[in-house]
């Protein structure tokens, strides 16, 4: 069963949220931090993007890098930029886009469930990037940002969340760049923590939507710590990593979508007869085309796009991993007609997520730097819970969440 707990958050002042919060550090580069950060010195970027504190051309790699974000994060605290609430809470963190609204849980996951497999994970990690987050960790001493979670449905915690979505919330802003609002409020009532913590208990498990590298290093970090402890009890705050969980049916996950660099030496024609053998073709024209269903594609060519709609008996519909569009286009269309067979390293292929829309596909194909592009059906949450319990790893570049968590609204410290 799930164990989580409230803690002391480190948070912006009201009048200064919108100046320190951000957009996540893996959504962004080192660049496009600078430009964002511009000249406020109270922007997170230089804790979770700490090359921008230096000449264009550190690595982010560089130790003093790492060095810099511990010194900024001592300077906003000594600032007051961030302050630590007196008591333990819960906080609820709400995101709305295109008039939906989810609401998330801020809480304390257990390292312990991480490493039971309490919390579920359904994406393979590299250990570069994980060594990177742990270094990140060790050094701020602290987790600077949270990772996202989805639980079951769950009533009491629906009632109890709708309640707070009526009061005035602590923080109510529009961010720039993705232009979602994002409020967030503090829960402070005993009877309310209580509540949360039981129902959480009663949870098989937890579900990791997107975060994965964070979720590693931070349990990875909290397990050193204990090893470095000759006095842990177990109770102390680096057993616990901050994660947002939301309820499982709320998320949105948009379509993560293919463009191909050539035809693997087919013309056009050969790669639309190619592909009759596993899927049925029909041309839909130059207006744009989104897939309407699981195992329907859409293919962009030649400024024409096509419906692709895999025949029965090409995929098991008993196997998690061998129903998924991403694994049917993997398989069938990338592998065998187009010879990539590992999407993570060959240069060949690239992959645009879905709030950049068709004519980002459209776009890329038509300027030729792409020859081709497809576009798939979104994932559904139900799918990765699915694979995350029978123990299976989503293929990669299957999941895009929109909105992303926004960083620096809290902050969770290891001591």
């Amino acid at each position: 069963m799930a164990t989580i707990k409230p803690f002391r958050g480190l948070r912006p002042p009201k009048d200064l949220v919108e100046q320190v919060e951000s957009r996540p550090y893996d959504v962004l580069d080192s660049e496009e931090a600078r430009v964002e950060a511009g000249d406020n010195e109270k922007s997170l970027y230089h804790i979770i993007k700490p090359e921008i504190n230096f000449e264009p051309g550190v690595s982010e790699y560089d130790p003093r890098v790492y060095e810099s974000a511990a010194e900024q994060f001592k300077k906003f605290q000594d600032k007051g930029w961030l302050v630590q609430d007196a008591e333990e809470n819960y906080y609820i963190y709400a995101q709305t886009m295109n008039n939906k609204t989810q609401y998330g849980l801020v809480v304390g996951a257990a390292v312990d469930d991480y490493m039971t497999g309490v919390i579920k994970k359904h994406e393979l990690t590299r250990r570069d990037k994980e060594e990177d987050r742990m270094k990140h960790v060790r050094v701020c001493d602290a987790n600077m940002e949270p990772v996202f979670f989805a639980y079951p449905d769950n009533a009491v915690l629906d009632a109890l969340i709708n309640k707070y979505a009526k009061t005035a919330p602590e923080y109510d802003f529009i961010a720039p760049i993705d232009g979602f609002r994002h409020q967030f409020w503090i829960v402070s009532d005993k009877n309310d923590i209580n509540l949360i913590t039981e129902e959480f208990h009663k949870m098989p498990n937890l579900y990791i939507a997107d975060g994965h590298h964070r979720s590693a290093a931070a349990a990875l970090v909290g397990a050193e710590k204990r090893k470095q402890n000759p006095n842990h009890k177990g109770d102390e705050e680096y057993n616990y990593f901050m994660a947002v969980c939301f309820q499982a049916s709320q998320l949105t996950i948009l379509d993560y979508n293919r463009v191909v660099k050539d035809l693997n030496s087919m013309t056009s024609q050969e790669f639309l007869k190619a592909l009759e053998e596993d899927f049925v073709v029909e041309n839909k024209g130059a207006e744009d085309y989104k897939p309407q269903h699981l195992h329907e594609f859409s293919l962009y060519l030649d400024h024409e796009w096509y419906s692709l709609t895999a025949r029965k008996g090409k995929y098991n519909p008993n196997d998690p991993i061998g129903i998924l569009d991403v694994d049917i286009s993997s398989r069938l269309i990338l592998d065998k007609l187009m010879g990539i067979k590992d999407l993570r390293s060959d240069k060949r292929i690239d992959f645009v997520g879905g709030l950049r829309g068709l004519e980002e596909l459209r776009r890329r194909v038509d300027n030729g730097e792409m020859r081709w592009a497809l576009a798939l059906y979104p994932v559904t949450m139900k799918q990765i819970m699915d694979i995350a319990d029978s123990g299976k790893i989503m293929p990669p570049k299957a999941t895009w969440f929109e909105p992303k968590l926004r960083s620096g609204l809290v902050v969770h410290k290891l001591q």
